[in-house]
């Protein structure tokens, strides 16, 4: 019993001397159906992406340069844009190192507890921001389990920099490390195993054969974390106290001008946010376009 040709695998109609222009026919949808995706795809776009931020920018630059550069040298504001930065600076690294961490011992080795480690790094996923940030304030609050303690030893986390500080690392850490451990994990071990049988030593073996494999993966991951440090909003809300020029972060300080009706302020600084979207999203396709360059070059020096 003969078997029609479109009912065979591609290779096989292949053989069966199908046309590769009827293979494609056959599998592939009308030109109307692809552009009304492509239309709609970018209309969605264009009111939910573009036009928001070009509304951010057109607000913010609406009474003036002078006045847009006043509101983000104005003294609160530039307190919030610091701490911004501090807190993003001392996150990212924790994650960085974390990140490593946590994806070599998930992808290099066995240990009991593997799978609980890893829907531990998904969590802040799965728990609303604000969640994490009554959490630290339960813990470390004046009424928590160490507010006694922290309060005889002078100490303050909550409504201060620290509590703004784990709060922002609380949110952030799945970043770097859900990167890497896919990437680790398709690597397997065969290499670390070679330089470890020709006698290099562990910290030899990361530097010179695990970190070279996973260096653009962990970019990638410090782009992520950095953009969502710097945007934090929910968990640092719970945990700052919103005392103005102390424990106020850029998105914070934003609503706070919002709220007040200085709207030209508000937009002002949340240009900035939308400036640091905009690198993040130009970093990130930088980088994809080189791991598929380096893809490239990999795949052709296989095959020569």
């Amino acid at each position: 019993m003969s078997v029609p040709a479109n009912a065979l695998p591609l290779p096989s109609r292949e053989r069966a001397g199908v046309a590769p222009q009827a293979i494609r026919g056959a599998t592939s949808e009308p030109p109307w159906v692809k552009w009304l995706l492509i239309g709609g795809a970018l209309t969605f776009l264009a009111f939910f992406l573009f036009l928001p931020l070009a509304i951010v920018f057109a607000e913010a630059l609406k009474k003036g340069v002078e006045v847009y550069l006043a509101a983000i040298v104005e003294p609160d504001a530039w307190s919030a844009i610091q701490l911004t930065l501090v807190a993003a600076g001392i996150a990212v690294p924790l994650n960085l190192v974390f990140g490593i961490a946590a994806a070599w011992s998930i992808a290099k080795f066995e240990f009991r507890g593997k799978n609980v480690l890893l829907t531990l790094i998904d969590l802040p996923f799965s728990v609303s921001p604000v969640i994490s940030g009554l959490i630290y304030v339960l813990v470390f609050g004046l009424q928590g389990w160490f507010g006694e303690w922290l309060r005889d030893h002078d100490l303050k986390v909550i409504f201060a920099v620290p509590g703004i500080v784990l709060a922002t690392v609380f949110v952030t850490f799945p970043f770097v490390a859900r990167e890497l451990v896919p990437l680790m994990q398709a690597q397997g071990t065969e290499q670390e195993e070679a330089a470890r049988v020709l006698g290099a030593g562990g910290w030899s073996i990361f530097w010179r054969v695990t970190l070279p494999n996973i260096k653009w993966a962990l970019l990638y991951g410090v782009i992520l974390c950095n953009a969502r440090a710097m945007g934090e909003f929910g968990a640092v809300s719970v945990v700052s106290g919103h005392i103005r020029g102390q424990t106020n972060t850029m998105p914070l300080h934003v609503e706070i001008l919002y709220n007040e009706y200085q709207s030209a302020a508000a937009f002002a600084v949340a240009s900035l946010l939308a400036l640091l979207a905009l690198v993040t999203l130009v970093l990130k396709y930088g980088v994809e376009q080189r791991v598929k360059s380096e893809k490239r070059l990999a795949g052709k020096a296989s095959k020569a």
